[in-house]
């Protein structure tokens, strides 16, 4: 906008942006007169023109930035206690949000930042600078009820927790409570504090894509922590004395023998949020300030499930389609826990599902439910085994097969055979690399000899946080990181945080992976039985591009930090 436009009126200056007439403009100013309120409001209100467009131009002159609710701008940041600074029925009242706090500026999203009196009263109220961005007031007024509503919500209910009250049923916990008899536990675990309480930590920990809740008691104070794309993040946690009626409540849901805290429990429950259904895994382990508990949200709207999507580069899925759509063979996903090998499988049988193939599974636990293909739970304790459900898995004339995870020799031994009798089979193991999938097997007990003919392909695979596209900050790297990492670019980026991100710098993850064909000359290393290292440097050899060199390809092309690549591939050659 030019130097001079600065000190035109809004109503002129949407003109000159061709967004309403002048005859449009006095009928306007008309009503203005008769009714009073804002100009722009006025020409909002007669249809003239939109509120988003008002703001915009409004934004220019005044030379500050606009936020929209759309672009996912107007989130206040996390654990900055921003409610606090602003509260609620001022932020209704006068139509303000609190967005980030830095020092003692305060950036405050307005619909009017003119006005004078309204940002002295702000000034007053939080004690901080005020540092003004314009938004809609309708797209203020659904932020203001998706933060106070929400996410302040569970720091309300929290901070109530700590609050006395002078007839309170819910004190703290004395060593001889752990004798409370049943009904008793479940009285305090269904009064209302702790049912809004324990639906509120949920609720939140989803909308927050959180995989995991872990509430763990210690000597004076409970911890809550949600962990989000791997990592795990403190939350302010209830009062003390709530920790045994909340577990309670937890294990009602679930369940479970809420009598029962010496052993530990496992179970599940659903909960609807909005229009989706979201699982919960519950797992309870009793330590020696009280039972610790663990739930694991299995949220199918925020898993993909396209191979497309994961993290592979052209090349490895190009070989990975090769060996899903082979008619028989063995394909191993390896890696350490929660390094997405079951989602990377699940993508797999989501794209080679068809009407034409008959597809099984048998699962420990079984994640998420998958349409046309039959799943099968793991049952140890009626016999239900990997090795049982296999055997019986043969008589039902199947295409392809998944195996949860190959833990011992008879359950390796009949995904073999059934690798060379005609089946393709899917499956997962513990190690370190692709490489390694092979000696852990030949450890087990499988035979060398059917192993090198059976298997096809095996993906080693570490998931990194990626680097917010809205915030990340390229820098240039010393010149040894670039010899020692082999860099092929002269910027790379780094974490920085902002609204989109909840100022973490990282939304999601990637997958970096090696991908590891075997072909006739590996089955003959294999069929030798040669060392790992032999091996290794065969399938280097060959071209395979490694965890290391993935990760850092990810680096290169800005996906993620060099610092987690060097994490995720840490003690991997």
């Amino acid at each position: 906008m030019a130097e001079k436009d600065k000190y035109l009126k809004l109503g002129e200056l949407l003109i000159k942006e061709g967004l309403i007439t002048k005859d449009q403009l006095e009928r306007a100013i008309q009503l203005q007169n008769k009714e009073g309120g804002r100009l722009g409001e006025v020409l909002v209100r007669l249809g003239f023109v939109k509120e988003e467009q008002v703001a915009e131009v409004l934004a220019k002159q005044l030379n500050i930035p606009y936020l929209s609710l759309r672009a996912g701008m107007l989130t206040p940041a996390p654990d900055q206690n921003l409610e606090y600074l602003i509260p609620q029925d001022f932020a209704l009242k006068h139509n303000v949000l609190p967005l980030s706090r830095t020092l003692k500026s305060l950036t405050v999203a307005m619909v009017d930042p003119l006005d004078l009196i309204l940002m002295d009263n702000l000034k007053k109220l939080s004690g901080c600078e005020i540092n003004p961005v314009l938004a809609t007031q309708s797209d203020i007024q659904k932020a203001i009820e998706l933060f106070y509503g929400k996410s302040s919500m569970l720091k309300e209910a929290v901070k109530a927790t700590y609050e006395p009250e002078p007839s309170s049923e819910i004190r703290e916990v004395q060593p001889a409570e752990e004798e409370l008899s049943l009904d008793k536990l479940i009285a305090r675990a269904e009064e209302a504090p702790v049912v809004k309480l324990v639906d509120l930590i949920i609720r939140q920990a989803i909308e927050e894509r959180a995989s995991d809740i872990h509430i763990e008691p210690f000597k004076d104070k409970i911890s809550l922590r949600y962990r989000i794309d791997g990592k795990l993040y403190e939350i302010p946690p209830p009062a003390k004395h709530l920790h045994l009626p909340i577990v309670s409540r937890i294990k009602i849901l679930a369940k479970l023998d809420i009598a029962e805290k010496r052993l530990p429990q496992d179970g599940a429950f659903l909960v609807k949020i909005e229009d989706r259904i979201v699982d919960l895994r519950v797992s309870t382990m009793p330590t020696i300030y009280g039972e610790k508990v663990v739930l694991r949200i299995l949220d199918s709207s925020q898993v993909l499930l396209n191979l497309n999507l994961l993290g592979f580069d052209a090349q490895q899925l190009e070989k990975i389609r090769w060996a899903i759509n082979a008619s028989y063979g063995l394909i191993f996903v390896t890696g350490p826990t929660g390094s997405g090998k079951t989602t990377t499988l699940y993508a797999i049988l989501n794209e080679i599902k068809s009407p034409t193939k008959n597809i099984i599974t048998i699962e420990d636990p079984v994640e998420y439910k998958l349409d046309g293909i039959n799943q099968v739970q793991v049952k140890p304790e009626i016999g239900l085994t990997f090795a049982v459900a296999l055997r019986h898995f043969l008589r039902q004339d199947p295409n392809i097969m998944l195996v949860g995870e190959v833990r011992d020799l008879e359950t390796a031994q009949i995904c073999v055979r059934s690798a060379l009798t005609g089946h393709l089979v899917l499956s997962t193991l513990h190690t370190n690399d692709a490489p390694s999938a092979v000696t852990r097997l030949i450890d087990i007990g499988v035979e060398p000899y059917l192993l090198g003919p059976s298997l096809l392909l095996i993906v080693a695979q570490r998931l990194v946080r990626k680097l917010c596209p809205d915030c990340k900050e390229a820098y240039e790297p010393s010149p040894e990181q670039v010899k020692h990492f082999k860099l092929k670019t002269e910027l790379i980026y780094r974490a920085k945080g902002c609204l989109k991100c909840n100022q973490l710098g990282y939304k999601g993850r990637a997958a970096i992976a090696e991908v590891m064909v075997i072909n006739q000359e590996l089955r003959d290393l294999i069929n030798q039985k040669v060392p790992f290292l032999r091996l290794r440097e065969a399938v280097k050899a060959s071209g395979m591009q490694t965890l290391f060199e993935s990760g850092i390809k990810k680096v290169e092309e800005g996906i993620t930090t060099l610092e987690e690549a060097l994490s995720a591939t840490t003690g991997v050659d």
